[in-house]
């Protein structure tokens, strides 16, 4: 099936495959909590780099996006052999220093959502950690997404 075809949260969303392997299972038969946080991640540097923002234009803006605050919900297991479709999106930004990037895995086998989560992301000054204002770049960039009605 068609990544388009499948019940998403919000109107084309970025969308990445990914086949759940035996490494992947814990000790309770299903995917670790850990690995989902890892696609999690790997999905949103790709989408930031389709957005146009990679970690050379951190470096080169002096600035980049720190992780605050996750929120997972994992609505059903996966298993060995499952081939998942990890959305994610920009769900909110203030335009100063924090946004929130949304995620949705879907079991491609039966159209199912399997996890739904969010991250607050801040902008920081690379040298010193602190928060720091968005350039214009990250603005044009990390616009939010729009919601299915």
């Amino acid at each position: 099936m068609d990544p388009s075809e499948y019940k998403w949260d919000v109107v084309e969303p970025f969308i990445e495959r990914v086949t759940v392997q035996a490494g992947d299972i814990d000790r309770f038969g299903h995917t670790n909590n850990v690995v989902y946080l890892s696609w999690l991640e790997r999905v949103a540097w790709s989408h930031s780099r389709t957005l146009g923002l990679d970690f050379s234009d951190y470096e080169r803006f002096g600035c980049g996006c720190v992780v605050r605050r996750h929120e997972l919900d994992y609505l059903a297991p996966t298993f060995a052999g499952d081939e998942l479709l990890l959305a994610t999106f920009i769900h909110e930004n203030d335009g100063r220093l924090t946004m929130w990037r949304g995620y949705q895995i879907i079991r491609a086998g039966d159209g199912k959502t399997v996890l739904r989560g969010r991250t607050q992301w801040v902008c920081v000054d690379m040298k010193t950690g602190k928060p720091r204002r968005q350039p214009p770049e990250f603005l044009e960039a990390y616009k939010p997404a729009t919601p299915v009605v």
